[in-house]
This record gives C-alpha cells, structure tokens and sequence, in this order.
C-alpha cells in the first residue's frame, strides 16, 4: 500500500462545524474518481482507529478537518505536518474528540517512522450550541466541493512525487 495515499476525514458531527471533514469524506465517496491511489474513510472522532490506520506504509496521509487558523469561517488552509511539528509525548487521548497531532505523537511513538502528513483545514464560524447541532454553518458548508477538488488535487500532486 505504499503507494496509496489514505485520506482521513475526523471531527464530531454533532458539534456543528467540526463535522466539516467527515462531510468531505462523505462527498468524495460519493463521487466517481480514478484516484486508485486515495482512500477515503471517515474517523470521525475514533482516535484510536486512525491511530492504527497510520501503521500501514501509506505513501501520505491527507487529514480533512475543521481547524481554526484566524481566517474567515470557510476559508481553506493546507498544511504540512512536519515530524518536528509532533509532539514526542503524547497526552491521554479523549475519547470525545479527535485531536490530530496526539494522534500522530501516538502513531510516531508505535510506528516510530510516519509518511508525510497533510492537513486540508477549514475554518469554522461555530461548534453549535451547547446542547449540541448537526449542521454546519453556511460558510463552511459552502467550502465542502472545493475542498474535495483541493483534496483531490493535493492527492495527485502528492501520488506524482515519486
């Protein structure tokens, strides 16, 4: 499977805009690509999964998720997770949520070598209220086919860099 790029939606999807990559892996499942070369599955808040998913001598793993970086709610950001970016320890991990960087310190820790890790992140306008929203804000919704074209394009950029 070195040769295959895993693409890995996480967030909760009750927590309104976190849902944001689960949503994404939803759509890029449903759409009619020849991308042999990704694979597509939804985390959502399973920690321990995508810990163990890392463990497979992926060429890169692409992570979809909401991230707030201080732009406005809907903008799109990629970043390249570099091993020095990854803690060396891990916390304990919550059984909640889905942090990215626990889990790759997890993943380091067992597997002590990772491929190049990739975040597509969107900015989020809201989590939903207290009690909790399954619905992701306007601007974030709107970003979801762009961010597939832009997964899609970083995944053939990456699957060309042999």
């Amino acid at each position: 499977m070195d040769s295959t790029i895993l693409v890995a939606g996480i967030g909760n999807i009750f927590l309104g805009d976190d849902g944001f990559g689960v949503e994404v892996i939803r759509r890029l499942s449903a759409r009619s690509l020849p991308v042999s070369m990704m694979v597509f599955q939804d985390f959502g808040i399973r920690s321990v999964d995508l810990v163990y998913a890392l463990h497979t001598p992926w060429k890169a793993v692409i992570l979809v998720d909401a991230y707030a970086h201080g732009e406005t709610p809907g903008h799109l950001q990629v970043l390249h997770i570099t091993p020095d970016d990854i803690p060396t320890s891990a916390p304990v991990m919550d059984g909640h949520s889905l942090n990215p960087l626990i889990v790759l310190s997890m993943a380091k820790q067992q597997a002590r070598t990772l491929p190049p890790v990739y975040l597509v992140g969107c900015q989020p306008l809201t989590f939903g209220p207290e009690e909790g929203s399954m619905e992701l804000s306007a601007p974030v919704e709107a970003a979801i086919e762009q961010a597939c074209d832009l997964v899609i394009n970083l995944g053939y950029q990456l699957a060309q860099n042999e």
